[in-house]
């Protein structure tokens, strides 16, 4: 007889930022998602080229540093998500991450640079991916929420065959501390 497979979801935080991660494992898959405080998007994308109206659009967007994992052993087939079917469920509304062909549709509304754009796309999670045994990736996800908003988030994969679908409640962007002068 086989014991079934159960979830296990953590929270934690870090002693010396106080950002906070959720993080979530079951059957093979691991995925946690890390606060990154507006600032620190702001600097990163500062770095990058973004002027303050960019680096402003992505910093407010409720951007959650992500890692996706397949821990499950060789003899498994391999696991593949679509960040476009996850969705955000928030007391209000239900939306979708803003995956990389959403910020594409975005920057068509400003005069940002190719390299600029470049280097935004490869720091996201990827929409779509697939993870043979051991594989795994991370980057940053955004949800579209002001700073402090709380949500649950939808998420799914598969594997084979088989489709799974989970929900993480609770989870929190991260405030923003230091707000950019106007």
């Amino acid at each position: 007889m086989v014991a079934p497979l159960q979830a296990e979801l953590s929270r934690g935080e870090d002693p010396d930022t106080g950002l906070r991660h959720w993080h979530w494992q079951e059957a093979g898959i691991s995925f946690k998602l890390t606060q990154r405080l507006p600032d620190q998007t702001r600097a990163f994308f500062a770095a990058r080229g973004f002027d303050k109206k960019t680096r402003e659009r992505i910093a407010l967007s409720c951007v959650f540093q992500s890692e996706f994992r397949n821990t499950a052993d060789n003899d498994r087939p391999p696991v593949e998500y679509d960040l476009s079917e996850w969705r955000v469920h928030t007391n209000e509304e239900t939306g979708s991450l803003m995956v990389r062909e959403t910020w594409k549709e975005i920057w068509q509304q400003y005069d940002l640079p190719e390299p600029a754009k470049i280097a935004f796309e490869w720091a996201l999670l990827p929409t779509y991916q697939v993870y043979a045994a051991q594989d795994y990736n991370w980057g940053m996800t955004a949800y579209g929420l002001p700073p402090g908003t709380e949500f649950d988030l939808e998420f799914s994969w598969s594997r084979g065959d088989k489709q799974y679908t989970r929900r993480i409640e609770d989870i929190e962007c991260a405030p923003d501390i230091h707000p950019e002068p106007e």
